[in-house]
């Protein structure tokens, strides 16, 4: 094979791998990307489950809260980096967080960098920007609680249930 051929050969081959690529990236791009996330909203157990006081779920990283009939959920995941927050015996047992009085048995503290909140969530100290958030918590037909941690509630929120 002279120089002349094998340089036209080299060409043809060069423009028809492109064409081969870009063939490839063109049907590439009609197959989504998947990311396999946990689910958003799972069970975490029956109420019955769950003694009064204060439950840290370590697999979900959040803390399940019991007074008598009525159940909340509170993240354990800081908002400054993201490190598991730990229950701590509080400084103050009554606290003013905006403008009510609030009586609270806990506090959190983050190991990582001091982040600290109230019984009930809100950031008071260090360099968290936000408060824990509170998930809607619900009974699911199995009669299990339900945590859908892509709604956020308020901290007012109480989920009440009666056939324990």
């Amino acid at each position: 094979m002279d120089r002349r051929k094998f340089l036209a050969y080299l060409g043809r081959s060069a423009v028809v791998l492109t064409f081969l690529g870009q063939g490839f990236a063109y049907f590439r791009a009609l197959v989504p990307n998947t990311l396999y996330e946990p689910p958003k909203k799972f069970r975490i157990g029956y109420p019955k489950d769950y003694p009064e006081g204060i439950t840290f779920v370590a697999k979900h990283r959040l803390f399940v809260v019991r007074e008598g009939k009525s159940f909340w959920v509170i993240s354990a995941i800081c908002q400054h980096l993201g490190c598991t927050v730990n229950i701590v015996p509080p400084k103050q047992e009554v606290v003013k967080i905006k403008g009510q009085e609030y009586h609270q048995k806990w506090e959190f503290f983050c190991p990582c960098h001091g982040s600290m909140y109230y019984g009930e969530g809100t950031n008071y100290g260090g360099p968290a920007p936000r408060p824990l958030p509170w998930y809607k918590v619900d009974v699911g037909p199995d009669g299990q609680l339900v945590v859908d941690t892509n709604t956020e509630v308020d901290h007012k929120f109480r989920l009440i249930v009666e056939n324990l």
